[in-house]
C-alpha cells in the first residue's frame, strides 16, 4: 500500500486522485449509513476544520515515534515507518500548493526526516498548520484543482484521508493507540464511496478487506482502502 499522496500524484499527472495505494481506498456507495454521519441537509464542515482536527489526532502518534522504530514495517507494504513519514510530509506540503490552485510536484519524495533530524515532529506540526491555513483561505474549496481538475473539496479530502489513515498506519507499526478525529471518518467514507473504483483500477488502492457486521466506521474505512483493520507488525 502506498499513501494518499500517491493518489494526488496520479491525479496531478492525469490519472486519479491522491492517496495511499491500499490504505486510502474510498468506500463503496453501498456502505451502510453511519450513525455518526452528518445529516445530508446540513452543510459539510469546512475542510480546514477537519484537517486541523485530523492533525491534532495524528501528531501525538507521530511525536511518539522513536528512532529505533523507523525501520519497522507498516500496513502500507511499500513503506517502512521512515518512508511513510517522509511520504506524509510530502503530501502535507504538496496539498498546500493544491489548495492555492497551483501545480504540485509528486515526482520525488524528499528525506525530510534526514533533513530535519530530531526536529522533524515540530516541522511536521508547522506544515500541518500551514495546510490548515491554506485550505481555510477564501475560495480554497471552490472550483477545480490538480492535474485532473477535480473538485477542490474532493482534492482536500484526499489529504484528510492521508492524515487520518496514515496516522493509523504509524500507530499500528509502533504500537501506539490512535483514535481518528470526530467527523473525519464520515467525510472520508463518503470520499471512498465516490473514488474507490477508480483508485482500484489505477492500483492506487488494494481490494477491499471483508469486515464483520457491526464493524466500526474506522474499520470499514480502513478495509475499503485495502487495509486489514487488525494488522500487526509481527
Amino acid at each position: 500500500m502506498s499513501g494518499t499522496h500517491d493518489i494526488p500524484d496520479e491525479t496531478h499527472h492525469g490519472a486519479a486522485a491522491p492517496t495511499d495505494r491500499t490504505a486510502d481506498a474510498p468506500h463503496s456507495a453501498d456502505t451502510p449509513h453511519s450513525p455518526h454521519a452528518t445529516d445530508p441537509a446540513d452543510p459539510p464542515p469546512p475542510l480546514s476544520a477537519l484537517l486541523d482536527a485530523a492533525a491534532q489526532a495524528a501528531l501525538p502518534v507521530l511525536r511518539a515515534v522513536r528512532d529505533d522504530q523507523l525501520g519497522r514495517p507498516t500496513p502500507c507494504s511499500e513503506y517502512d515507518v521512515r518512508a511513510l513519514l517522509n511520504h506524509l510530509f510530502q503530501v502535507v506540503v504538496a496539498f498546500q500548493t493544491l489548495a492555492a490552485k497551483k501545480d504540485a510536484d509528486f515526482s520525488h519524495t524528499p528525506d525530510r526526516l534526514g533533513e530535519y533530524g530530531a526536529q522533524w515532529p515540530d516541522r511536521f506540526a508547522e506544515e500541518t498548520a500551514r495546510l490548515v491555513e491554506a485550505w481555510a483561505a477564501p475560495g480554497a474549496e471552490d472550483g477545480l484543482t490538480g492535474g485532473m481538475q477535480l473538485p477542490a473539496r474532493t482534492v482536500g479530502a484526499m489529504v484528510l484521508l492521508d492524515l487520518t489513515v496514515h496516522a493509523w498506519d504509524v500507530a499500528r507499526a509502533t504500537g501506539r493507540p490512535y483514535a481518528p478525529a470526530p467527523g473525519c471518518v464520515a467525510e472520508l467514507r463518503a470520499l471512498a464511496a465516490r473514488m474507490a473504483p477508480t483508485a482500484r483500477t489505477m492500483n492506487v488502492f488494494a481490494a477491499p478487506v471483508p469486515v464483520p457486521p457491526g464493524a466500526s466506521d474506522l474499520d470499514v474505512l480502513l478495509a475499503e482502502t485495502g487495509r486489514d483493520p487488525h494488522w500487526t507488525a509481527g
